[in-house]
């Protein structure tokens, strides 16, 4: 476990929130975090899409219960415009929120279907070596019988970017096996600077999506697209796999549960009960219940039920084996 050492490190901690479940699940995870990490002395903020072009409604946060909410627990509300990403990609906003953030400030950013389960202020993190989260599976790229492996398909963006390939693997995993190559879920990341992470991102993303590299012809880039680009941002600059402790963020201090069937089907007794503590107080239970999908899987006991469904110590070994279970069981929502 790591310890704290010396002046705890200021930083700011961003999610994006939006109309609809986003900005229900940012209310969440500001709450989790003010319960279970109190000394974190940085701010909360959360970054929100503006109506525009790339837009076919508004995407901005419009439930006023939801935005008083989030002030009450101290959370800033910052706007940003889409440029590049919208509507029809819409995980590009973690991408183009990044320029809005303060410049030269370092950052945490989580995916709003994350809770906060300890002290955020004990991480040790190393924010000139960037990083994100290593909690995924292989699900890109998928090689294809007659096109080239992992490693053909990685070295092509790698290639394209001018960037060391070699220096990028991880070479206690064998040769064509997904955990050689660098790849995170972007559930969380961190640096030193929002905008110089952001433009490389961007200018990545938009690249990839705009010109791939030939070699890449018969792979899916949607919904993969920000998971493609970002180990190639990380490694551009100076980052891996390795810059922060085991068994902290994706661990004792945060929990990426994705959707709320999910987590109690399989996170640890903790997870669930920190998710139900902080839903408690009646002030944010009461804007909470305006979104179905929590008002029933937490305040109705549908999640309870989704739980008794399964061993969490022996669960399937694939998540689609766990949302197939719970599909059938007719509990499963978002």
């Amino acid at each position: 476990m790591a310890r704290k050492t010396g002046k705890p490190q200021t930083f700011n901690v961003v999610v994006v929130g939006q109309q609809g479940r986003l900005s229900y699940e940012a209310l969440i995870f500001a709450a989790s975090l003010r319960q279970c990490s109190p000394d974190f002395s940085g701010r909360l903020l959360i970054a929100e899409p503006q109506a525009g072009p790339l837009w076919e409604g508004n995407p901005a946060i419009q439930n006023t219960p939801v935005r008083e909410a989030l002030e009450e627990l101290g959370a800033e509300i910052i706007p940003f415009h889409n440029t590049v990403f919208g509507e029809n990609y819409p995980y590009g906003n973690k991408i183009e929120m990044l320029q809005a953030l303060p410049k030269g400030e370092p950052f945490v950013f989580f995916d709003t279907d994350t809770l906060i389960t300890g002290d955020l202020s004990r991480v040790p993190f190393d924010f000139d070596r960037p990083s994100a989260s290593l909690r995924r599976e292989g699900t890109w790229p998928q090689p294809q019988l007659y096109g080239p492996g992992y490693a053909g398909l990685w070295k092509s963006l790698y290639d394209k970017f001018g960037l060391d390939f070699e220096t990028s693997l991880d070479l206690s995993q064998p040769d064509e096996y997904w955990k050689r190559y660098l790849y995170f879920n972007a559930g969380f990341f961190f640096y030193r600077c929002p905008h110089e992470f952001g433009a490389l991102f961007l200018e990545y993303a938009r690249a990839i999506r705009d010109t791939p590299p030939v070699e890449l012809c018969a792979q899916s880039l949607d919904p993969w697209l920000d998971q493609i680009a970002l180990p190639l941002v990380i490694h551009a600059l100076g980052g891996g796999r390795d810059t922060l402790p085991e068994g902290l963020l994706d661990g004792e201090v945060s929990c990426h549960y994705r959707v709320l069937p999910l987590l109690y089907a399989r996170e640890n007794d903790r997870v669930v009960e920190v998710l139900e503590q902080v839903t408690a107080p009646n002030k944010i239970k009461k804007v909470l219940k305006g979104y179905d999908a929590i008002k029933r899987m937490i305040y109705q006991g549908r999640g309870q039920k989704v739980r008794a469904l399964f061993d969490q110590g022996n669960l399937p070994r694939k998540e689609q084996a766990i949302r197939n279970k719970i599909k059938s069981n007719g509990f499963w929502m978002r």
